[in-house]
């Protein structure tokens, strides 16, 4: 399973390849362009986004 993220507006898909990941994200913000009220668009629009990894200890 793969995931996929737009940060921009925070909204995130799945698939089973990376290329339906991709697809499905695409479908996602298309979707959401289409029904989203702009003070919504402008809400979750983010403009700076912070990616970073990180390292977990376990056990």
């Amino acid at each position: 399973m793969c995931v996929t993220l737009c940060p921009e507006l925070d909204i995130a898909s799945q698939g089973d390849t990376v290329e339906a990941a991709k697809q499905n994200l695409t479908e996602a913000v298309e979707l959401f362009f289409e029904v989203a009220e702009p003070s919504e668009m402008k809400r979750r629009l983010r403009t700076e986004i912070f990616i970073t990894r990180l390292e977990v200890a376990i056990g």
